[in-house]
């Protein structure tokens, strides 16, 4: 069965390179990358310690739920839980949600086409086209962005009920988009527009305007997806409302894709077009296979053979066109119009990631040429077998790849001491906050709150008292480290430079406070100490 050596390509050949990598080595990962490995880290922590206060997590101390003011990852933790859990590492949890990420994508997406074409074929070339399409290569240090498998499996819930209406199927529907919703809150927007408008062209052309169970049945997956994401945008909605916290159209604007994102791909046999395009702004090439075969289905008319081909086409002809559309941001008019009527835009700021739902439509409709082809090929088992080669060759992309970082001792004797928030020195200025997310990896091995973290938004009460945080120890920072109850701090030697002085202003600023300072661990690269009074 070809399912047999080409779906498990998708599920074993890609992955592995992943899974080797777990516990030896770890993706070259930006600032916000390693924001990604704390966010699993700290979610499969709390899931396995105090699972009703995961969204309180260890960063911007003493503040409470700040695991939402970026995305919380839930998913993305649950998945990293059993191997946190076997091995303690943070990046052994992140490896494992990056590499079921692909596979549940693989595996949605083939179920999905494999319910609208009955191709087990075709099916397996599709998983592979789409979960492991440039767009999820080129996201990597955004572990929310390889959550794509919700969506298809939404839609795959959607067809099931569109062709046999049931409260069950409309329950099912309703779990898929909000465990999308929970993965990521991108998608989770993505799946409620292009389930709506699945809703919309499905009645209008199947004839279920008067069909009381399909409603009755859509409005059972409204109310269970609304219920499901509930707990976790009530608080998102709460604090946008406390903050004021939004994304404007100025930064769509900025992350909006152009024409030439739609041909950028890091895979070794698309990457020579990168020369000859101007500037881009995301990785939206849908493969070769996907790009070829799916507008080709369009423009060859083959789906006006059959209602069910023609159903189909309009369907996600219509989703892949509208997706374009949206990804091109505020200069394309459909976005700034969504921006002011549809609540949730507010908290976006990047319409290049609607270039994903134009993958997967574009994955459909060149599935359903695929399956056409080869039910009349003469060598149906060769042309699968060659169509599978390709479009795997064609996927392999460099992946960076760089040994994990040794922890400093001083956290390991850290872990061991009583309860009690920390402070990382330095703070580092507005412009260097993503340095911040190296105290964040390294809280994931004693799990001591932090006052000063990264994260999409900076709270207030951090942000006015940073500067005078920065100059500990001094009377003035001893005073705000009291009121917030913080018992411990670490100095960072290397990035007090001797060449400016900053090394000999701390040396003379711990020995003026020595009484109110303990040191219980000191080597040439960090000291930590244990704060023991405070002057008055």
């Amino acid at each position: 069965m070809l399912l047999g050596y080409g779906f498990l390509t998708i599920a074993l050949t890609y992955p592995l390179v992943f899974q080797l990598s777990t516990l030896g080595y770890k993706l070259h990962l930006p600032g916000d990358g390693q924001y990604s490995v704390w966010n699993v880290a700290w979610v499969g922590h709390a899931l396995l310690t105090d699972p009703l206060h995961v969204l309180d997590a260890n960063i911007f101390h003493p503040q409470r739920s700040t695991l939402i003011y970026s995305e919380a990852n839930l998913v993305a933790g649950l998945l990293g839980t059993p191997a946190l859990w076997l091995t303690g590492n943070a990046y052994a949890a992140h490896n494992s949600a990056l590499l079921l990420s692909f596979v549940l994508s693989g595996a949605s997406t083939y179920y999905l086409i494999r319910y609208l074409t009955h191709d087990r074929r075709a099916a397996a070339i599709a998983g592979i086209c789409f979960a492991y399409c440039p767009y999820a290569f080129g996201h990597l240090p955004h572990i929310q962005l390889l959550m794509t498998f919700g969506i298809p499996l939404s839609l795959l819930a959607f067809h099931r009920l569109a062709d046999r209406p049931s409260l069950g199927r409309g329950i099912a529907l309703g779990a898929a988009m909000g465990l999308q919703g929970l993965a990521c809150a991108y998608y989770a927007v993505f799946v409620a527009l292009l389930i709506g408008l699945s809703v919309l062209v499905t009645a209008a052309m199947q004839g279920l305007w008067r069909n009381t169970h399909y409603w009755k049945a859509i409005g059972a997956a409204a109310v269970i997806s609304a219920a499901v994401v509930a707990p976790l945008y009530i608080p998102y909605v709460i604090l946008q409302r406390t903050t004021g916290f939004s994304r404007g159209l100025s930064d769509a604007e900025r992350y909006a894709a152009t024409w030439s994102s739609y041909l950028t791909s890091a895979a070794y046999l698309s990457s020579w077009m990168h020369p000859l395009l101007p500037k881009w702004s995301d990785v939206l090439f849908p493969g070769y296979i996907a790009t070829i075969f799916g507008l080709g289905w369009l423009m060859t008319l083959g789906w006006k053979d059959s209602d069910r081909d023609r159903y189909l086409t309009v369907l996600y002809g219509s989703i892949g066109g509208l997706a374009l559309w949206q990804s091109f941001g505020p200069r394309g008019g459909l976005y700034t119009l969504t921006y002011y009527t549809v609540p949730a835009f507010t908290f976006l700021r990047a319409p290049s990631r609607f270039g994903i739902i134009v993958i997967l439509a574009l994955t459909v409709m060149g599935a359903l040429g695929i399956a056409r082809l080869l039910a009349r090929a003469a060598l149906p088992r060769v042309a699968a077998t060659v169509l599978l080669g390709l479009t795997i060759v064609a996927r392999v992309t460099p992946i960076p790849l760089t040994p994990n970082p040794e922890m400093s001792p001083a956290y390991d004797v850290l872990a061991a001491q009583p309860p009690g928030a920390l402070v990382e020195l330095p703070l580092y200025s507005h412009t260097w906050n993503f340095y911040r997310t190296q105290y964040m990896l390294a809280s994931t091995v004693h799990w001591k709150p932090l006052v000063n973290a990264y994260s999409d938004l900076i709270p207030r009460s951090f942000s006015e008292k940073r500067d005078t945080l920065g100059t500990f120890p001094t009377t003035e920072a001893f005073r705000i480290l009291r009121a917030q109850g913080v018992r411990y701090a670490t100095f960072h030697l290397n990035e007090y430079h001797p060449e400016l002085g900053l090394r000999t202003r701390l040396e003379d600023s711990l020995e003026k406070f020595a009484p109110y300072l303990r040191r219980l661990y000191g080597d040439d690269t960090i000291w930590l100490y244990e704060i023991v009074g405070y002057p008055e």
